[in-house]
């Protein structure tokens, strides 16, 4: 592996790894805890939201229709959220937490990317855009694209 010549970048580098070692310990207590970490963040946002369709979660992990379906049928397997048909549209599905879902996200602490989403909000507007333009240029140096 290459070794970045300037200094500025060989330390963004060790914050990235730093970051991401992090979030795979994140993601292995969440595993002894029986959950995935985007299983969790859907019974987090579900907390918060009370109520929500199959499509905002959808949305809200960044990720396919069949993607979230698939979360949200683990979860309901597992008894920590329900799954009813709206009675004006057919075609929308609610999504409510179940007590065990309530249950389960007060006994687990904020960490990882659900800690994230909580605190971004608090950086000033200059700080969100800087991030946001930093993170634009390590996915361009990656090659990742927004829809993977």
């Amino acid at each position: 592996m290459t070794i970045p010549k300037h200094p500025l970048a060989n330390d963004a580098l060790h914050k990235f790894l730093l970051i991401h070692r992090h979030l795979r310990q994140v993601a292995r207590q969440m595993d002894q805890q029986g959950l995935r970490p985007r299983q969790f963040a859907v019974l987090l946002y579900l907390r918060e939201q009370d109520s929500s369709t199959v499509s905002e979660i959808q949305d809200y992990l960044y990720t396919s229709a069949s993607s979230a379906s698939t979360i949200i049928s683990q979860l309901e397997d597992a008894s920590y959220l329900t799954r009813t048909r709206s009675e004006g549209d057919n075609r929308v599905v609610n999504v409510r937490l179940t007590q065990a879902g309530r249950e389960i996200t007060q006994n687990i602490p904020l960490r990882g990317i659900a800690l994230l989403r909580l605190r971004l909000d608090s950086l000033p507007d200059d700080r969100l855009k800087m991030l946001d333009e930093a993170m634009s240029d390590l996915m361009q140096l990656m090659e990742v694209s927004d829809s993977e």
